[in-house]
């Protein structure tokens, strides 16, 4: 009786951790959904140029495009590359220091736009500008 109560246990215990992985493999093969990423990417300290840019970029894609944040066809992402945990992201756009990108995923492939020299030209000394032409280059990216 204790020989069939043990093995019934352990073949309960092999059933829990056999899990069908068919499904989860097919989902991480699927290219991910058509959408228009912006990163910001900082770094633990921030000038405040750096704080600019975050600022005006977020308030810009906050307020212009609600909706395409809540449907996920425009993502926004404040990335600290001082976090380990953000290491292939930072290493996917080589980055070493504030940065700002606009990525456009369609079918599984990117194309990525580098904002990081207009944006420190830009951000801090003409926000209605800059605001303007990440405006502009998001709508035209999500085309």
């Amino acid at each position: 009786m204790k020989v069939i109560l043990l093995l019934t246990m352990c073949l309960s215990l092999f059933a829990c951790g056999n899990k069908n992985t068919k499904g989860s493999k097919a989902q991480e093969q699927q290219p991910p959904k058509d959408h228009v990423e912006v990163l910001y990417f900082h770094g633990k300290q921030r000038c405040i140029t750096c704080a600019a840019i975050e600022k005006n970029t977020k308030e810009t894609v906050e307020t212009l495009f609600a909706d395409e944040l809540k449907d996920g066809s425009l993502v926004f992402k404040s990335i600290d590359i001082s976090q380990s945990e953000n290491e292939e992201i930072i290493n996917k756009y080589e980055v070493t220091w504030s940065s700002l990108f606009i990525t456009k995923w369609k079918n599984g492939k990117d194309s990525t736009e580098n904002l990081t020299e207009y944006a420190f030209a830009k951000a801090l000394s003409a926000p209605d500008t800059f605001k303007a032409n990440v405006t502009q280059k998001i709508r035209q990216l999500l085309k």
